[in-house]
């Protein structure tokens, strides 16, 4: 059995939505350094609940190469949890910010494509086994040294729920929020993710969020002022939304390619695809990993020279974390499936 005084502590490197993450050193496998979460508990008095040990020994099995490995779960007493995870210290977020503000806007073109092509496998992955995340953003991307961008923190939010503080009290970014959610819907999908997933794919592009609001209202008219106020022609059974109103100022549709310049004409048309009101309409990953944005035969290998480069060069001081959701409900071929959290 696996405890806690395996794992020799070395630093603290970041604060998550869950809790406090440490950089550790595994000494029962030749001192690996793995990232040591400390779960925090809304409830200390009432301990672990078990069907959140169900859920996140779940995760164990989700061994995929765009999914950062969960490689132990630590029960200490019942009231402390700590899960051991592969050790990543740059994230999308960092990397972003790393790359000096002269070189115009977004990432590369190529890079932005490499990135996407290895979070829609990574989600694809967590789909097929009926899990959903439910609060992806560029903190919870992690990269290794060779370029390759992993998914942390699956399950996290299925078993835990998704406060709207985090561990540091700092209030959760609504920046990659679902309308349906932002709308207060319970019936969620895999839709949320996607949304999410093209929310940060016209943030790589311009190295700036497309829709960044400081309060749900302010988010979700952020939204509409962009893609339109929806109704029930774009979005059907959009006014039985619990916190939809009839008098929502009416905003029409704007080009969303003035707003991501940089990107061509088939990256477009897939975000267009993402950022669909109706979750039922939006593409699925499996379905947008045959989109023509990533079939066409540019050579997405050229620049991972350059890409490794920049990774080494930035300061790695730390760890961002994030979280995650579940599964359950129905589904369809495409891998598609809801759930409700009502």
């Amino acid at each position: 059995m696996v405890e806690l005084s395996d794992y020799q502590r070395q630093e603290k490197v970041g604060e998550g939505t869950y809790g406090v993450v440490y950089k550790a050193l595994d000494t029962k496998h030749n001192n690996r350094v793995v990232a040591l979460k400390k779960i925090r508990l809304e409830s200390e008095d009432e301990g672990v609940p078990s069907t959140a040990i169900r859920e996140i020994s779940l995760l164990k099995e989700m061994e995929n190469d765009n999914i950062v490995r969960l490689y132990d779960i630590i029960h200490s007493d019942s009231h402390k949890l700590y899960l051991v995870f592969e050790f990543l210290d740059l994230d999308l977020k960092k990397y972003m910010e790393s790359i000096p503000q002269q070189l115009q806007t977004g990432l590369e073109p190529e890079m932005v494509k490499r990135f996407m092509c290895q979070l829609i496998r990574g989600i694809k992955h967590c789909h097929s086994k009926r899990v959903l995340h439910r609060d992806l953003k560029p903190q919870n991307l992690l990269i290794d040294k060779e370029g390759n961008l992993k998914l942390a923190d699956f399950g996290l939010a299925r078993a835990f729920g998704v406060p709207l503080r985090a561990y540091t009290h700092e209030v959760v970014t609504l920046w990659y929020r679902a309308p349906e959610i932002l709308l207060g819907g319970k019936q969620y999908s895999t839709g949320v993710d996607i949304w999410s997933i093209g929310c940060i794919f016209a943030e790589m592009c311009n190295r700036k969020p497309l829709f960044p609001g400081d309060s749900e209202i302010d988010e979700i008219f952020r939204i509409f002022r962009i893609l339109g106020t929806p109704n029930e022609e774009t979005w059907p059974d959009v006014a039985y939304l619990p916190d939809f109103k009839p008098g929502f100022p009416k905003w029409k549709k704007k080009d969303l390619a003035e707003f991501v310049p940089t990107l061509d004409s088939r990256g477009v048309d897939l975000l267009e695809q993402m950022l669909v009101y109706d979750p039922s309409k939006r593409i699925s990953a499996k379905r947008a990993l045959v989109h023509p944005y990533f079939t066409e035969s540019d050579d997405t290998d050229v620049n991972n020279t350059v890409l490794r480069s920049n990774i080494l060069n930035v300061n790695n001081n730390g760890n961002s974390s994030g979280n995650g959701n579940g599964n359950g409900g129905t589904s369809n071929g495409d891998g598609n499936f809801s759930v409700n959290m009502g």
